[in-house]
C-alpha cells in the first residue's frame, strides 16, 4: 500500500521543544499528522494501539502489542512516520519500540528513524521506599479486566482473582493451572501478579518461565552463587512460574526448587504455577515435588466454547477500534476452535488484508483469511515435539534420553532428537541441553556432529532421519 502524504501540512509546524513530561503530547501531536495521511480503518488498526511510554533526548519510546506491529508499519508506512517524527520533534529524532508480548524483539539489520533497537516491556517494581528497585518481569497488559471468563477457565479464573485479592491467605497454595497451547494461562497468571502489585505495592511478586529460572541456576553454578540464588527467590511474597513441565529431567534444578517451593509456602507465601498437563502426569518428575504441587488447587483450561470465542473477538475487535458484523464473528467463531491465540492471529490477518488491499472487512474477504489460515496452520515445532515424535518412532521412553542413561538406544535417540532440534528450531546450544537433563552446550555440538556424520556414511540413518523430518514437519505423530 503506498501512502500519500500531505507535505504541506508537514511545512506549516516547525519542531518544538518538549520536557520530559510531554511524551504524550509528543506522540498526540504525531497522531494527528498521522490520522491526516491514511485511511480510518488503517489508523485505528496499527496507530491508535500504539501507546507512549517516555520521551528524553529527542528520543520517543512508544508500546506496541506484538512484533507484527513492527513489521507491517516499518514495511508500509516508514517514509510517513520519519517525516512525522521529525517534523514533531526535530531531525535527530528516535523512535524505540517497547514489545508488550512474550515474543523476542525485532531488530533491522539495517536500522533506521523507525528502526530503533527494540526493547522487550520489563515493567520495574518499586519494592518498598527502602528497597532497590525490583524486576518483576510481568507484563502490565495481562489483567483480569481484559481476560474473557467462559466456562472453560471458570474455576481457575475464580482461584486466581482471590489469590490476587489475598495472597498466600487462601487455601489455593499453590495454584496449579494447566491446559493446552494458546488458552490463556500466562495472561491468567500474570494477571495475578498484575492484582497483587496493585493492591499490596510492597510485596515482592516475580513472573519467569522454568527455562528462564533454569538457565539463571546454570550461571549460578558456573559463578558459585547458588546461595545468593536461592536467598533471592525464597525472598518473594508472590512466585509464578510458567511452564513448569520443563523441569522434567533437571535433576539438580527441581532439587533446589524444592527446597525454594518449601520455604515460599512455610512462610505463607503465594506460589502459582502452569504446566501443560496436571501434576500426576509430569512423568520424570520428582514424586516429592509432584506431592506439593497437589497440595493446593489444581485448575484446568479448556478450550474456549462458542460464545467464548465470540466475546473474545469483540474484545480484540474493540480494542482495535473496529466494529464487525455479528455474521462475521461468528463465521471466524466458528471455523477457528483450537485455541485463543489463532482466533487473534486471524482477527490480526484479517485486518492486515483489508489495509493491504484498502477493502472494507466483508465476509467474501473473511472466507478468503479463514482458509488461507486454515491451508497454512502447521505443527509448532518445539524441542519436546521434536524429542516426542523420535522417541516414539525409535519406541524409546521419552523421560530416559533426559536422564544419564547411556544404554544404546537411549544415546542414539538422544543424539538424533538434539541434532533435530538444531536443524529445526531456532533454539540455542544452550537451550536444547537444557531440554535433555541440563546438559552442557558442547554435549550438544557432540550429538549433532557424531549424526551429521553418521548421515553421510550410513543410508539406514539418512532414511530414518528423512522418515523423523517429514513426520515432524507434516505434524504427523
Amino acid at each position: 500500500m503506498s501512502v500519500n502524504v500531505d507535505n504541506s501540512i508537514m511545512q506549516e509546524n516547525a519542531p518544538h521543544d518538549f520536557s520530559l513530561n510531554d511524551y504524550k503530547v509528543v506522540w498526540k501531536q504525531c497522531l494527528e499528522f498521522i490520522k491526516g495521511n491514511v485511511p480510518a480503518l488503517t489508523y485505528n488498526t496499527w496507530f491508535l494501539p500504539i501507546k507512549p511510554i517516555d520521551f528524553h533526548s529527542n528520543t520517543l519510546r512508544i508500546e506496541v502489542p506484538n512484533n507484527f506491529f513492527v513489521e507491517w508499519i516499518d514495511e508500509h508506512y516508514n517514509t510517513l512516520i520519519n517525516r512525522t517524527i521529525h517534523q514533531v520533534i526535530g531531525e535527530d529524532a528516535k523512535l524505540i519500540y517497547v514489545i508488550v508480548d512474550d515474543k523476542q524483539p525485532i531488530i533491522d539489520d539495517e536500522p533506521n528513524l523507525f528502526s530503533q533497537p527494540v526493547e522487550e516491556d520489563k515493567p520495574k517494581e518499586k519494592q518498598g521506599s527502602n528497597e532497590p528497585e525490583f524486576e518483576s518481569f510481568i507484563n502490565p497488559r495481562y489483567k483480569f479486566e481484559n481476560f474473557i471468563k467462559g466456562e472453560g477457565n471458570e474455576l481457575a479464573r475464580a482461584a486466581a482473582f482471590a489469590i490476587g485479592e489475598n495472597p498466600g491467605a487462601t487455601s489455593f497454595n499453590p495454584l496449579f493451572v494447566y491446559g493446552g497451547v494458546g488458552l490463556g494461562k500466562t495472561h491468567l497468571i500474570q494477571a495475578i501478579g498484575n492484582k497483587i502489585i496493585e493492591k499490596f505495592p510492597t510485596k515482592k511478586v516475580i513472573y519467569l518461565s522454568t527455562e528462564h529460572f533454569t538457565v539463571e541456576f546454570v550461571d549460578a553454578i558456573q559463578n558459585n552463587t547458588i546461595n545468593e540464588f536461592s536467598a533471592f527467590y525464597k525472598s518473594m511474597d508472590a512466585l509464578i512460574i510458567d511452564d513448569i513441565q520443563f523441569l522434567i529431567g533437571k535433576e539438580k534444578t527441581q532439587d533446589l526448587f524444592f527446597h525454594i517451593f518449601n520455604t515460599l509456602h512455610q512462610s505463607g507465601k503465594q506460589i502459582i504455577l502452569s504446566s501443560d498437563k496436571p501434576p500426576k502426569d509430569l512423568k520424570g518428575l520428582n514424586e516429592r515435588l509432584i506431592s506439593r504441587f497437589q497440595w493446593g488447587l489444581t485448575a484446568d483450561i479448556q478450550p474456549p466454547d462458542f460464545e467464548t470465542r465470540i466475546a473474545i473477538l469483540k474484545n480484540k475487535a474493540n480494542n482495535y477500534g473496529i466494529t464487525l458484523s455479528t455474521e462475521i464473528f461468528e463465521f471466524i467463531a466458528m471455523n477457528i476452535t483450537s485455541n485463543i491465540r489463532e482466533l487473534e492471529g486471524c482477527l490480526v490477518k484479517l485486518l492486515a488484508n483489508s489495509s493491504l488491499s484498502s477493502k472494507e472487512i466483508d465476509l467474501a474477504l473473511v472466507k478468503k483469511t479463514v482458509k488461507e489460515i486454515s491451508t497454512s496452520r502447521q505443527v509448532n515445532i518445539s524441542i519436546d515435539y521434536i524429542t516426542q515424535i523420535v522417541c516414539e518412532y525409535l519406541k524409546v521412553d521419552e523421560n530416559k534420553v533426559r536422564e544419564k542413561n547411556r544404554k544404546k538406544e537411549v544415546v542414539m535417540a538422544r543424539q538424533i532428537a538434539m541434532y533435530l532440534s538444531k536443524k529445526l528450531t531456532q533454539s540455542s546450544l544452550k537451550t536444547i541441553g537444557l531440554h535433555f537433563g541440563g546438559r552442557d552446550h558442547s554435549t550438544v555440538i557432540h550429538a549433532y556432529n557424531t549424526i551429521d556424520e553418521l548421515v553421510g556414511n550410513d543410508i539406514q540413518i539418512k532414511d530414518t532421519l528423512d522418515s523423523l523430518r517429514n513426520k515432524i514437519e507434516l505434524g504427523v505423530a
